[in-house]
């Protein structure tokens, strides 16, 4: 199976001009695969309400999983700037989605992403969309959380970066142990944030306020 639910792309979607309703060559193979899944659970992909269901969810997962074919530099582009600062930048609230791997369930919350800067500053919703980068793949919230925080650094060189997210599982939700009002928090701090207290406290006090 490709590594890609389509078989075909000319250019990896901007999020935001991305048409779910567009038709396009979807893998066949995917589709099948779906169908499977519906006689398995004892379905019957050919009643009316499930004929293009197999469609459906190929689109769906290839828009969920979109980030694949996206990189940093493809969303940040020129976005860029020298500029003369050097007090803490904090973008919070950053509304995600993203699939467990283990599960290919839902999870779903904030971030918040928080740097230094070291005489370069990034447009602010760039950021939200390095989220999406990493966000729209499979992925554990421990690992989404580490790979905002090293984009961070990676393309700003700043003094620090700190990414804090906040997000609730269905893996937890809708199976398992089912807590329904559970969440997760994980941080990733590095430079100033990790060596330094005073800068962990600012931003705390930032976020809660």
């Amino acid at each position: 199976m490709n590594k890609r639910i389509t078989s075909a792309r000319a250019t990896p979607p901007i999020f935001d001009d991305y048409d779910t309703e567009t038709e396009a060559v979807y893998d066949a193979e995917f589709e099948s695969i779906v169908r499977q899944m519906l006689v398995r659970i004892g379905e019957h992909p050919e009643r009316e309400g499930l004929r293009r269901t197999p469609l459906r969810v190929a689109k769906a997962m290839d828009f969920l999983t979109s980030g694949y074919d996206m990189t940093v530099q493809d969303v940040v582009r020129n976005a860029v700037f020298e500029e003369q600062c050097e007090e803490m930048v904090i973008v919070k609230d950053i509304e995600f989605y993203s699939m467990c791997e283990h599960h290919i369930l839902p999870f779903f919350g904030k971030a918040h992403v928080a740097y230094l800067p070291n005489n370069k500053v990034i447009g602010l919703s760039k950021i939200a969309r390095i989220v999406d980068v990493f966000a729209r793949r499979l992925q554990v919230q421990e690992r989404l959380t580490n790979q905002i925080a090293d984009a961070m650094m990676d393309i700003l060189s700043p003094h620090g970066v700190a990414v804090i997210i906040n997000a609730s599982h269905f893996c937890m939700m809708m199976r398992g142990v089912q807590k329904q009002n559970s969440s997760t928090i994980t941080s990733a701090m590095r430079g100033s944030f990790r060596e330094n207290a005073r800068s962990r406290a600012e931003l705390m006090d930032l976020i809660k306020g």
